[in-house]
């Protein structure tokens, strides 16, 4: 007898729904496993072959469960004599964490087992995902929210605390835990109540539980894009004025490159890499705004322009609410190239700013060498620079947050109770008429 036409449905998004937890797994065991960021897994293809919804739940999955997994791991561990397998722990712990959001059991344990099943090398191991995962269904309603909030690694943790204390780092892991809302920037002058959100005091709407984005009011029209409200000031910071030629150095995604042509300027938008580039060019057509676009390296930029943004390739520690996956893939060792990167960029790119201009120097991370400590060796250096303090206070930035030798520094702490903020640093640097 053939099932009925709502069985048949009931059974294609429970497949749809196994396969994207395995897509979700096949994406831990790459972050994991092969250090690899999310950003690099999702450009090499790894779930083109899904439905947009499937391919959003995958990546939702994988990031829920490396936000939890030292919670899952600890529960886990208690049930298993060795370690299994990466690719079976991984399922492990997925299945952990759906089951700590509230999935129903039987859908998790019947997935997991499928998909351990299935595998050539690990399929003998299914009996073990069906026992312990069992077990993760009667302990994980009782004892998930007595763990304590997981912790970063020890590799990126220890240099935090020694450069912000243990209490503003448990406030930046419980940040990361919690995962980030959508923050989105609009066009000058546009009424963007419609959203639905939070407007904050920088002037970014936040919104919780916003769903597909492309769906929401403004979209079509280009009346906002995506941008995290922390990664929102160091534009403001610029305030570029209408007719003033600027440039901005490592532009993609493009939301600074947005900002400031919005605000009317002249603005060049340079990035080394013509993929990403792709990126500015189809959100500048979707909103209407305009910019030159150069693919080629910020250091081989030429020109004077009246205000100069560089955001600085960075250990993007300051992202980590948003991007879970950095923490795991990434051990620092590739910190020290960065940060003489960085001190180069910022030097050329002060050759570029006229007489009388400026620079926001800025990056998104948590780390002093990238942030505080290049400015101060950039002051110390350049004769013709100074720090413009005032620039820095905006409507809601806290003027406890400039710093001494007279940067931003933003946390994933502050703003605990709206949600958080990406870590960065901004600094406003002034040239000599």
């Amino acid at each position: 007898m053939s099932q009925s036409v709502p069985q048949a449905a009931t059974r294609a998004a429970a497949q749809a729904a196994t396969q994207a937890r395995r897509s979700a797994i096949q994406l831990l065991d790459q972050i994991l496993g092969e250090g690899r960021l999310l950003s690099e897994c999702l450009s090499a293809g790894m779930l083109d072959k899904l439905p947009p919804e499937d391919r959003a739940r995958a990546q939702r999955l994988a990031l829920e469960t490396l936000r939890g997994m030292e919670r899952a791991d600890r529960l886990l561990d208690k049930h298993l004599r060795k370690n299994p397998p990466l690719m079976v722990r991984n399922a492990l712990r997925l299945g952990t964490v759906e089951l700590a959001h509230g999935a129903a059991s039987h859908g998790v344990v019947n997935a997991m087992v499928e998909i351990i099943g299935k595998h050539r090398r690990h399929g003998q191991l299914k009996g073990l995902v069906n026992a312990v995962l069992r077990k993760m269904a009667e302990e994980v309603p009782v004892e998930w929210n007595r763990l304590r909030v997981p912790r970063l690694p020890k590799w990126l943790r220890a240099p935090l605390v020694q450069a912000w204390g243990a209490p503003a780092v448990a406030g930046m892991e419980l940040a990361q835990f919690t995962g980030a809302p959508l923050d989105i920037s609009g066009k000058p002058g546009l009424d963007l109540t419609a959203l639905g959100g939070q407007v904050l005091a920088t002037g970014s709407v936040r919104l919780d539980n916003a769903g597909q984005v492309s769906g929401l009011p403004g979209y079509d029209a280009g009346d906002w894009w995506v941008q995290d409200a922390a990664a929102a000031i160091p534009a403001r910071v610029l305030n570029a004025q209408p007719g003033e030629a600027v440039i901005d150095l490592c532009a993609a995604p493009g939301g600074k490159t947005l900002q400031v042509a919005a605000a009317g300027a002249d603005v060049t938008a340079c990035d080394l890499s013509e993929g990403r580039m792709a990126r500015v060019r189809e959100n500048l057509e979707r909103t209407g705004l305009s910019a030159t676009l150069v693919v080629g390296d910020a250091l081989e930029q030429a020109g004077q322009y009246d205000a100069v943004l560089l955001d600085a390739p960075c250990s993007a520690t300051g992202t980590m609410r948003r991007h879970p996956d950095l923490p795991h893939a990434k051990d620092g060792s590739e910190f020290g190239a960065l940060i003489e990167l960085q001190a180069q960029m910022l030097a050329h790119a002060w050759g570029l700013v006229k007489p009388g201009g400026r620079l926001v120097y800025c990056t998104c991370s948590l780390l002093p060498d990238e942030g505080e400590c290049q400015v101060e060796e950039a002051l110390d250096m350049f004769e013709d620079m100074s720090v413009n303090r005032e620039a820095l206070l905006l409507p809601g930035v806290d003027p406890a947050w400039v710093t001494e030798e007279g940067g931003l520094r933003l946390r994933p702490d502050f703003w605990a109770d709206l949600g958080g903020m990406d870590g960065f640093y901004i600094a406003c640097l002034q040239k000599a008429a």
